[in-house]
């Protein structure tokens, strides 16, 4: 059982989280690094620039270790400790940058992408839940501000990030820093964590406080050598096998072992691919079997058993089919993909017997009565509306700056982005402040009221609104005003569940915000198309508008331009909406609640 709240973190414990918020802000960066750099990535592996469906899974892949895995993360989060499941989730980080740099065809670049998801996935739920353990609930405003601050500013530096590094290299390097910055974020915390800086309020068991290893590490002076030389040799031969250097690969006397066992067949079946494969899974039995391991594997699946396994497996599943049956589709066509149906069918049949076994099991992935509170289950239908509004502004203002003052820019047109982008942060910080003094409902109510007026003066937007003081005010407001909602609707999370569950808590919220932007591109898209296609229908034929027949005078490719804004009029009206929805929801749920213990 945890203890009591403490009055102030200690200095350590303070530097604990500063890191945890770095960490989100990089991988938050990451998530958006992609944009810039798919086309190379693209090219990498042999796909064209025409051939973007074929590369969704680049994306999908991400989403899927991001979201499908968050709610399991976060039940081990709360079962082992925060600490040791937020160094985990750094190494999963940098190991899936390491694999995706590494990547030689799509499936391994879709694996490391993957797994990059998993790791930058878990690290926003345990940070949450971290400065839920290291503050009282009175407290919490302002950290929880500074979180959603630096994830959000992840999203600014991400692109700008992107462009710097291309600049100067290719798409790999991206990633290789990533790595980088994943071990150097570990490795500090991992000091931190040998000084005893953890969650003063969590009584995690034995195996879980202190670091990624077991009690049957604690004490030991010497590292484990074995341990690390079958960490090395594995590491050596996976990336071998990925990068296939072409010095060894042509060679006739260190080539033969790079060929694969059958003509055509993949290069992971070759002799120096089951070697990487056998020694890992030497390290696994290593790490399972010593006393002393250099990674405690047989502690963290008794973490991972005990998290309801089966419970989380018929989650992923729904979460997986969810995200497949939008993230694969072509949000100018259709709302889903051609196999939609299929993939949200499966996922209704996998909540169905999700939501029985939860029920019915004795330990349960999501406890009993963990959302038995008001805010709580209403902090959760808040954040989906919250990104059902907030995928607008992202994907729908840089297609209204190339329509108009970016002249088919996409790179003018993402800095136009940035107006908007830079206003989140310093609504998280306020927003944060505010909760202190004002209730979570009505700050998150007046942020997202203040944000779905910013949309509403969008939908009013003609070809020379935008680029003026007034857009640019426009865009500052209504990123202010999602910035606003941020902390309270985190704070009543946490303020209304049990402290025992804040770890999958958090994670069920960070879900619900992005399945809200997968369902609400796709349904504002829809809505937008419509109203697209209507007007279209009114356009008279290019005879008559040009009066020579040609399909691309002036005159009716402004009528057609004019049309494309009236969609994204139509889009920013629905994100509006959304808003709105998520005003009167805060209004109506996030009332404050008592601070639950246990």
């Amino acid at each position: 059982m945890p203890d009591a709240p403490a009055a102030r973190p200690d200095p350590a414990a303070r530097v604990l989280l500063a890191l945890a918020a770095v960490a989100v802000a990089f991988a938050a960066a990451d998530t958006y690094v992609v944009v810039l750099a798919l086309p190379d990535m693209m090219g990498s592996v042999g796909l064209s620039v025409d051939q973007l469906q074929r590369a969704a899974p680049i994306v999908s892949g991400f989403l899927l270790g991001y979201v499908a895995m968050l709610p399991l993360i976060g039940r081990i989060a709360d079962l082992r400790g925060r600490t040791p499941v937020l160094l985990a989730s750094l190494v999963v980080f940098a190991l899936g940058s390491l694999v995706t740099a590494a990547a030689y065809d799509l499936p391994s670049l879709v694996a490391g992408r993957f797994l990059q998801g998993v790791g930058g996935g878990g690290l926003v739920p345990v940070t949450l839940a971290l400065v839920a353990d290291l503050y009282p609930a009175e407290r919490r405003g302002v950290p929880l501000g500074v979180v959603g601050a630096v994830q959000e500013l992840g999203s600014v530096l991400g692109p700008l990030l992107g462009a710097v590094v291309l600049a100067v290299g290719d798409w790999r390097d991206i990633f290789w820093l990533n790595l980088a910055v994943g071990l150097v974020l570990a490795a500090a915390i991992r000091v931190l964590t040998v000084r005893g800086a953890d969650s003063p309020r969590r009584k995690a068991p034995p195996d879980a406080g202190e670091s990624t290893v077991s009690s049957r590490t604690t004490g030991r002076r010497v590292p484990d050598v074995v341990g690390l030389l079958l960490l090395a040799l594995t590491l050596t031969a996976g990336l071998l096998v990925m990068r296939q250097p072409d010095a060894l690969v042509t060679s006739v006397a260190w080539g033969a072992p790079f060929v694969p066992y059958a003509e055509g067949g993949s290069v992971w079946l070759s002799p120096l691919g089951t070697a990487a494969i056998v020694l890992a899974l030497l390290l696994l039995a290593w790490c399972v079997l010593a006393p002393r391991p250099l990674f405690d594997a047989r502690g963290w699946w008794g973490s991972v058993r005990e998290a309801d396994l089966v419970g989380a497996a018929l989650l992923s599943v729904a979460l997986g089919g969810v995200i497949l049956a939008f993230a694969t589709a072509d949000p100018e066509v259709q709302v889903f993909s051609e196999a939609g149906p299929v993939y949200l069918g499966v996922a209704a049949v996998a909540a169905v017997l999700f939501v029985l076994h939860n029920r019915r099991a004795t330990h349960p992935l999501v406890p009993h009565g963990a959302f038995r509170e008001r805010p709580a289950w209403g902090a959760v239908l808040v954040s989906f509306f919250v990104g059902s509004a907030l995928i607008a502004a992202l994907v729908d203002i840089p297609i209204f700056a190339r329509l108009t003052v970016a002249d088919g820019d996409q790179l003018q047109a993402a800095l136009v982005l940035v107006e908007f982008l830079v206003a989140l942060p310093v609504g998280a910080l306020v927003g944060g402040f505010l909760v202190r003094r004002v209730p979570v409902a009505l700050v998150a109510a007046g942020g997202m009221l203040l944000a779905a007026a910013g949309f509403a003066v969008m939908t009013t937007w003609g070809p020379d609104s935008m680029g003026q003081l007034s857009s640019v005010a426009v865009l500052a407001a209504a990123g202010l005003g999602f910035g606003l909602a941020l902390a309270p609707v985190n704070a009543a999370l946490l303020a209304a569940t049990p402290d025992a569950v804040h770890g999958v808590a958090s994670a069920l919220l960070v879900v619900a915000r992005m399945v809200g932007m997968l369902v609400g591109i796709s349904a504002l898209t829809t809505i937008g198309l419509r109203r697209y296609y209507s007007v279209q229908t009114d356009i008279p034929s290019p005879l008559e508008v040009c009066g020579d027949g040609r399909t691309r005078c002036p005159a009716y490719t402004e009528a057609l331009s004019l049309a494309g804004l009236e969609q994204l009029q139509a889009i920013f009206a629905g994100a509006a909406v959304c808003a709105v929805v998520a005003a009167v929801l805060a209004l109506l749920t996030l009332r404050a609640a008592r601070p639950q213990r246990g």
